[in-house]
Formats: C-alpha cells, structure tokens, sequence
C-alpha cells in the first residue's frame, strides 16, 4: 500500500514536498471542537449529524496523518470511514459536506451531481471523471487527491428502481439508469490503484495519472424521496403508506422522517434500488431530519439577512427586516418543502428590487422590510446625518 514515502521513485521532488506540505498543514482538531467550528461558521441543527460527521473528519486527517507523516502500515490501522448522508432536501446534508471539508479544514474536496453520470460516458459523463475533477481540487498534485473527500450528491438519483431506462442485456451494454453506475463505483470506493484520465472528455488520447483511491472518503447526500414507504411496504407496517390512518404531524408534512432503524437495514436499500455490496461500502449511514421553525429562522438570520445587511452597508445604506418578515418566510418555506434552501429565494425578490433602485445612488437611506395585506414590501427612509459635536 502506497504511502509518502514509498512515492519517491514515482514523483519528482516538487510533487513530493508539495503533498508533505499539504498533509503536514492538516489541522489536529478534536471532534467536538469540529462540531463547535461548524456552528461558528452559520451551521444550525442537526446535532447527530454534526457529531458524526465531525467524528468521521477527524479520523480522516488523524488516518492521512499517520499514514504519510507517521509511517504507520495501513494494515495496523482501522479502515477509512464513508458516510451516507439521508435527508429532506433544504435541511443541510451538501453544505455541512462544503462547509467543513472544502472550507474549514481545506482538503482537497468535490461535490458531484452523480446523476449526471453514467457507466462508461456513453450517455453523460464517466465515472472515472469524478477522480480527475478531485485531481483538479488538488492542484494537480495526485498524492493530495489521495487524500481528498467527494461528495456524491444526488446519490439517491442512483437507484435502479427509479428509472424506466433498463433494458434487456444492461449487464453487457452501456447502462444509463445508474445500475452501471453503482457498478462502477463499487471500485473507486473500495482500495483501488485507478488510471485517472486529466481531462473530462476520458479519451484514448487522454493522459492518465495513477490514483489510489483507499484513502479517499466519500460522502453520499440524497433526500431518498419513497425509502419510508419501500421500508414500510418491505416490513408490512400498516401505519405508514396507503394504509396509514395515524394523523400526520406538521413535520410528517414538511419532509419525511427517515428513522436509524430504517436507515441501516441493507435490504430496505436493496429494495429501494441499490446494489447491497455499494451500500455497505458506506460504514455509517446517517439520517437527517427536517428543520423546525425555530432552526430554519436562525439560519435566515444568520445566513442570509445578514450577508444582505453587509452588502447594504458597504453601499451606504441600512437595511432592516422585521420579525414578522422573517416568520413569513419561515412559514412560506415550510408550505413549499424546500427547508433551508428555499429561504434565500423568497427574500431575494425583494431585496433585489430595493438594490436597482438604490445601489450606487447619493442618497443614503434606511430600507425597511415590512409585512402589508400578506406581502412583503419594502418602505424607505432618509437616514439622519450624524453630527460630529
């Protein structure tokens, strides 16, 4: 198994102390000290998934770590940790990924439509792209990429199950249901050396880098519209489905709950459309719930009215939102589904209609956000000039 120094014969000096740079300038964080980081980024909620997420990503540098720096054998070690992220669209899964990887602790990091994918490129992009655009993440250097993280968004797009597209003989031709794509990535998610085309198109003329990929942790992000109702109908629970009589609560309504029980039954993903072997490739799956009111104000607040109050202010001007704006488009959110994700949309309109008007101009106001007959209006005011005395 490869490590750092076993690389010399393989990459010029430049290569080599470029990638000890990189693993040497790997932050030892703790995990709870991740988990309050993220919060003192703007992550609100969602506090298992924190934990298990900032867990994973400590033994993720900790693993890289010793491997490089230490000369630790793999073999002595415990294996790399994947993680399959299974939640309501809007309630954060893509962002903690971004968030923590990409910004925070700045490993090399790649967030994949997977949907967009099929076996061998036939009908979209190949599987084997996905490597080369981590390899791009890290400026090239594939000792860097070794270490990097890929988010699989989207992963739930991938089952079988889903799709009208299959066809007699997918098991010997081009595959563009996500069958074949499972297939494939069973292979970059287990130890495996991997010939990485440098560009998107993966031709024959393509150069090629080799990759090992065992060091490499994938996270898989999807909302898993149905997986309750296959994991209901698989079990025969009469209180979930077409049968359901239970009254449904308002958080049934906003987005399902997927229980841990649900969750890490393989066969329920089997069900569901999945090969069993690729799921299993997921050393821990963890379920997301949806975000309650309280949770998704906070992140208004704090994610998006204050970066449009920044904005505002570097203009000159001052914007306010009053509370019963801001429960407007909490409550707005709730009746479209959309979670945290449909909060900057509803509040853009608006601010952006305020922003033609008054960006670049010498008048310096105040604008105010209000609620009037149900809408959101906008109301402006001449600021005060401040007097030096």
């Amino acid at each position: 198994m490869p490590r750092l120094q076993e690389f010399e014969r393989e990459h010029d000096r430049d290569v080599l102390d470029a990638a000890r740079a990189f693993f040497e300038s790997l932050p030892a964080t703790t995990p709870r000290e991740i988990f309050q980081v993220l919060e003192d980024h703007g992550y609100r909620g969602q506090e298992q998934a924190r934990k298990a997420v900032a867990l994973m990503a400590y033994r993720h540098v900790r693993r890289i770590r010793r491997i490089h720096l230490g000369g630790v054998q793999r073999r002595t070690l415990p294996p790399k940790n994947n993680l399959l992220l299974m939640g309501p669209t809007g309630c954060g899964k893509t962002f903690l990924v971004e968030l923590l990887f990409g910004e925070i602790l700045q490993l090399p990091t790649v967030v994949i439509d997977i949907s967009g994918f099929s076996e061998t490129g036939y009908v979209g992009d190949d599987v084997k792209t996905i490597l080369t655009r981590l390899l791009s993440a890290a400026e090239e250097n594939p000792l860097a990429a070794s270490a990097g993280v890929i988010c699989l968004d989207e992963f739930d797009k991938l089952a079988s199950s889903q799709n009208n597209a299959r066809f007699d003989g997918q098991g010997t031709t081009k595959d563009v249901s996500g069958f074949g794509v499972q297939k494939e990535l069973l292979r970059i998610l287990e130890s495996a050396y991997v010939d990485v085309p440098m560009d998107y198109n993966n031709t024959i003329y393509s150069d090629r880098i080799r990759i090992y990929t065992g060091d490499i942790a994938f996270v898989g992000c999807g909302a898993f519209s149905g997986f309750k109702n296959t994991a209901a109908t698989r079990t025969g629970d009469p209180t979930i489905g077409f049968k359901a009589t239970a009254d449904l609560s308002e958080r049934d309504l906003i987005a399902v709950d997927i229980e841990d029980g649900e969750a890490n039954d393989i066969e329920n993903f089997n069900c569901y459309g999945f090969l069993p072997e690729l799921i299993a490739r997921f050393t821990r799956l963890v379920p997301l719930q949806p975000l309650d009111r309280e949770t998704l104000k906070l992140i208004l607040v704090d994610n998006v009215v204050k970066t449009f109050e920044s904005e505002f202010e570097s203009e000159g001007l001052r914007l306010k939102v009053e509370e019963s704006v801001l429960d407007h488009i909490v409550n707005r959110s709730f009746e479209r589904q959309t979670g945290a994700r449909g909060l900057n949309a509803i509040l853009t309109q608006t601010i952006e209609n305020c922003a033609f008007e008054q960006f670049g101009s010498d008048e310096k106001c105040e604008i105010r956000l209000r609620i009037r007959r149900g809408k959101i209006q906008a109301a402006r005011y001449r600021m005060k000039a401040r007097s030096d005395g």
